[in-house]
């Protein structure tokens, strides 16, 4: 596969000859002709979805109860947990630019755009949170947590290698391999660290770090489901490069990976969290990402979520009032956005 070029005076952004990847882009970023219409929904959602850390109050009690009130086994699920999701934001900042550059749509590459600024915004979020929950003695121990625990650092390298080997060769095999890889970590990777969070939540604790995660968790559902229509264009518009078998495969290493982990920093030792509920859970939302994809589920045993109780935390881009806060989850910069892209 080759790169966009920055300016191409030969190019052809036509509709009827745009594709959503290896087109022949001229640079313009012409959005009054838009061949994929999803693109404009997902850009108002995403624009109108804006926020900023600074905005969500009450890091300072969570401070107080982090000393005082969580177990050892909550205090290490929460700096494990945040050490995780960090690295993950962290990778997805830096790496989405690579895929922008082989994107051929404009008004793709537009809303991969507006998903970095997130990403970053989420980066700075967790930033926050250990600068005002725990001790500066604690902080490095948590950004490189994975340093010294054998079960993260394989997590990390596993996602770290699938992004640098595309990057490093980018055959069409490695693009759908890294497609996958980032489809998995914003639909899989991050969801039983937010279950956590918000179990804390459901037991009264850590109210305003779960109000924080709730907001990246909204992001997050709109970065699921950016790539699954990505990979749905693909899947029509060049049907070879869709590999259903490795994308299945891939599916159950992150599963397996996802449960391992999950067990390790928390196990049985959290209230309202146990290896059941984890596997269950994990294979739940592999389901789940596979039916977004309209792909047969991959554990068709498995039909429900565990975790029924925190559904109504994870509501995130409805009007509706979150039920451990007194404010509205979804910011009403989205009324702005009305007329957006309106041809």
């Amino acid at each position: 596969m080759d790169k966009n070029k920055i300016f191409n005076a030969t190019g052809d952004d036509s509709l009827e000859n745009r594709t959503i990847i290896k087109g022949n882009t001229t640079g313009l970023f012409n959005l009054n002709a838009v061949k994929y219409p999803w693109a404009k929904s997902m850009y108002q959602l995403m624009i109108g979805n804006f926020w900023v850390p600074e905005k969500v109050s009450g890091l300072g009690d969570d401070a107080i109860m982090y000393k005082q009130s969580l177990t050892d086994a909550e205090r290490r699920g929460y700096k494990g947990i945040i050490s995780f999701l960090t690295f993950l934001d962290s990778l997805q900042t830096v790496n989405l630019p690579n895929f922008s550059e082989y994107i051929t749509s404009p008004e793709v590459n537009l809303i991969l755009a507006i998903q970095s600024f997130q990403e970053a915004i989420h980066s700075q979020s967790y930033g926050t949170i250990l600068e005002t929950v725990v001790e500066a003695r604690e902080r490095d121990e948590i950004y490189y947590f994975w340093r010294n625990d054998k079960t993260l650092l394989e997590r990390n390298e596993y996602i770290g290698k699938l992004y640098q080997t595309f990057i490093d060769d980018p055959s069409d095999q490695n693009f759908f391999r890294a497609l996958v890889a980032n489809y998995l970590l914003e639909g899989l990777y991050f969801y039983n660290g937010f279950a956590f969070f918000d179990t804390l939540v459901y037991n009264q604790k850590m109210i305003a770090t779960g109000r924080m995660i709730n907001y990246i968790r909204r992001d997050e559902l709109s970065h699921v489901v950016l790539f699954a229509n990505i990979m749905k264009e693909i899947r029509r518009e060049f049907p070879e490069m869709f590999d259903e078998s490795e994308l299945r495969k891939m599916f159950r290493e992150a599963v397996d990976q996802e449960i391992k982990w999950t067990n390790h920093i928390v196990g049985n030792d959290i209230p309202g969290i146990s290896k059941e509920s984890t596997a269950q859970y994990t294979k739940f939302l592999a389901n789940e990402r596979l039916r977004i994809l309209k792909l047969d589920p991959e554990y068709p045993e498995i039909t429900k979520s565990p975790y029924k109780h925190l559904e109504a935390m994870a509501d995130n881009n409805s009007e509706k009032t979150n039920f451990f806060e007194s404010t509205v989850v979804n910011y009403t910069q989205s009324s702005s956005m009305k007329g957006s892209w309106d041809f």
